[in-house]
């Protein structure tokens, strides 16, 4: 039987590399502007696109699926021709998929900074683009499976065990937390109310972390470390417990992130059970990393590569033992909404994510361009500045967290909050805030000596856009070798390994999810709890077009420290009407559950046109288009039918006068504010809407009025 002679198509992962960088240095230097706005708000500019609220969805968007998205995609395309030793099946999906996902992140940094958003964190766009990404996501799954049946090699390696886990998994992910009814091209709501949305969404959030931040980048870690030290995979068995292990346990662990929330403790003892038990898989999966190296430390030292590799596989370490310890009640008492919780993230996408792109990209691109890296030496100081930043990021941010979780705790001897102003804890970490921000600048420098040295490269080579290889065809009949491991037969059927992957992953899920759509046994509801009236709901939906969750959670947890400072805890049933959740992930500002009624109209109309005239030192944006944006009156008949359809009681009659009844609470608050010195407001001004939901929050169980 003769060698098949064949191309690899580099062109493909040419431009996803392209897109990476890219998309990297816009995604960075959004994230260091909003870094600067939390302790100069000066820089939101009075601009409502460029408000901290907005810029931090686009920001996080564009960290996870513009950077590491783009940077998986290169690696896959790569990777995946050469261990299945053939072309990708189509060159159509393959430029299908790139030009789709470009477009897809293109919208993002459209729609999210003028405010249309689902809210949902790493989930915030709208429902056509979330139709779009399904689309593109099939697209590259069928090229995917397609160029796997038509492979030269019987046996799959690790990489693409953990490339399909990740094409299921999240395929299963965005589609079930982005069930949605839309109302407009603009504007939709999530079936899930409450509890149910919450867990859904952390379902989500947790997995797209683990899903799409660690699995694929765990398959390019298993590819590119071994070719880069030129040593092969420390253990092989080792990996088949890591990849088995990990996307099993991982799926149950969402629900660590709501814990002392409303959610059934019985699922925040799932969540936190299944949190401890992945130190062992993920802690094999950096062992296997790092023992690959065996033989090759004395190349770190003059390896940009290898120092990338060897610092990414560790902070995959520290983080992968961070975050199940942060699932322990006690410590998730002191850490949860606090800075610690962005500290921890940060170092797994700065260190883990980052520093794997970028040792991939000088490993990859020198090669697909037929010369030499540039400068090592430009490219070992982008790995000193970078590691720096990290630094600088990462360790203000503990200390903030820590900080803020210690003042909002202390009392006096007579039994009254010491720190009763909220301020008080934002202004002492102000400093923190500024080196975070220089931790940013440091990054994002790192990343432009990147830029320059990736540029200089490509220039001097020329581009290899289709490689010569060749390889024996596959044998139509697999003669088992003497002594072969068991795994072995796995891995000669890729359907079979995606069956079973899938069946893992919704183990999990299911247990978790399903029993919270049974509302009536799991979320009781209250009498006293009512819908949202008209002009709440849009002045809900003007909350969330804001990105206030950013900063502000609606959730009070049964803390004597948290019942002294907000109100009466948080109770299940008061969710039952919210379309999404809005239970928020951090507190810059204060809790806002028990807001209604606690101040003013006046108050709130001062706080959103100038917050320090209400709040000195506050670092809240200014809201002034809310005084003169007029409100859309004419959408809340079909905002409030839609609502009607996800099951919220409102009557017919409410539905077909929503225009009417908001209008007139509308002006009783207008009204009002009428009557203070220097104010006039019209009926029809968003602040009114605002100002309608502000007061209703917390107020069907505990009127602070």
């Amino acid at each position: 039987m003769e060698k098949e002679l064949f191309k690899y198509d580099n062109v493909t992962t040419r431009n996803f590399l392209v897109a990476t960088i890219i998309w990297g240095v816009i995604a960075f230097l959004v994230g260091v502007t909003a870094a600067i706005q939390l302790f100069y708000p000066d820089l939101n500019l009075d601009l409502p696109w460029l408000t901290f609220g907005r810029l931090r969805a686009l920001h996080t968007n564009g960290a996870i699926f513009a950077f590491v998205g783009n940077a998986i995609f290169a690696g896959v395309y790569h990777s995946m021709q050469r261990l299945l030793k053939t072309r990708m099946a189509s060159d159509l999906l393959s430029n299908i998929h790139f030009w789709g996902w470009q477009l897809i992140i293109v919208s993002a940094v459209i729609t999210l900074p003028l405010g249309i958003t689902s809210s949902k964190e790493y989930a915030e766009l709208e429902w056509p683009i979330d139709i779009a990404i399904t689309l593109v996501w099939v697209v590259f799954g069928i090229n995917m499976f397609w160029t796997i049946l038509k492979r030269r090699e019987r046996h799959l390696y690790v990489a693409i065990w953990f490339y399909i886990a990740t094409f299921v998994t999240v395929a299963v992910l965005h589609i079930v937390n982005n069930l949605e009814l839309p109302v407009s091209m603009t504007k939709s709501y999530s079936i899930f109310a409450g509890v149910q949305d919450a867990l859904v969404q952390w379902w989500y959030g947790h997995n797209a972390v683990a899903f799409f931040l660690t699995t694929p980048v765990l398959g390019l870690m298993y590819y590119f470390l071994p070719k880069a030290a030129e040593r092969p995979v420390y253990s092989y068995r080792l990996s088949i417990i890591h990849f088995w292990a990990l996307i099993f346990i991982y799926i149950w662990a969402g629900p660590h992130h709501l814990l002392y929330t409303a959610l059934p403790d019985w699922a925040q003892s799932l969540g936190t059970v299944f949190s401890i038990m992945l130190i062992f898989p993920s802690w094999g999966g950096m062992i296997n990393g790092l023992l690959t190296l065996r033989g090759a430390w004395d190349r770190v030292r003059d390896s940009a590569v290898l120092k990338f590799f060897v610092v990414a596989v560790s902070a995959y370490g520290m983080a992968t033992l961070e975050g199940p310890l942060l699932s322990l009640k006690n410590l998730n008492a002191i850490a949860h909404y606090t800075d610690w919780i962005p500290a921890h993230v940060h170092i797994g996408t700065l260190g883990w994510n980052g520093f794997l792109i970028f040792g991939m990209i000088y490993w990859l691109l020198p090669r697909l361009y037929q010369t030499s890296l540039y400068s090592e030496k430009l490219a070992n100081w982008h790995f000193f500045i970078g590691t720096l930043g990290i630094i600088f990021w990462a360790l203000p941010m503990y200390v903030s967290g820590f900080t803020q979780s210690m003042m909002w705790k202390q009392f006096n001897p007579d039994g009254t909050l010491l720190y009763h102003n909220f301020l008080d804890t934002v202004t002492q970490i102000i400093p923190m805030y500024i080196l975070r921000a220089i931790g940013g600048t440091l990054y994002l420098t790192g990343a432009i000596l990147l830029v320059v040295n990736v540029w200089r490269t490509v220039k001097s080579g020329t581009l290899l856009r289709e490689e010569e290889a060749s390889a024996m065809p596959l044998a139509p009949k697999y003669q088992k070798e003497k002594g072969e491991y068991w795994h072995r037969w796995i891995e000669r059927r890729p359907v079979t390994l995606l069956l079973w992957s899938t069946v893992v992953i919704l183990i999990g899920g299911a247990v978790e999810i399903i029993p919270t759509l049974k509302i009536d046994s799991n979320v009781p509801k209250l009498e006293a709890v009512k819908p949202y009236t008209p002009l709440e709901l849009a002045g809900r939906d003007l909350y969330i077009r804001e990105g206030c969750n950013a900063c502000h959670s609606q959730m009070i947890r049964p803390f004597r420290s948290e019942t002294k400072r907000y109100g009466e805890y948080s109770k299940a049933g008061e969710f039952v009407y919210d379309h999404p959740f809005l239970w928020g992930s951090k507190r810059t500002g204060p809790d806002l559950h028990r807001l209604g009624g606690k101040y003013g109209d006046l108050w709130h109309y001062n706080h959103m046109m100038d917050p320090t005239r209400t709040s000195p030192g506050s670092i809240m944006p200014r809201y002034p288009w809310l005084l003169t944006n007029e409100l859309d009156f004419e959408i809340l008949p079909k905002k409030l039918s839609a609502m009607q359809t996800l099951g919220v009681p409102y009557t017919d009659d409410e539905v077909e006068t929503a225009k009417e009844l908001a209008l007139a609470q509308a002006t009783r608050i207008s009204d009002g504010l009428n009557q203070e010195e220097n104010v006039e407001t019209l009926p029809s001004d968003e602040i009114i809407a605002l100002i309608a939901y502000l007061q209703r929050l917390g107020t069907d169980i505990n009127p602070n009025k």
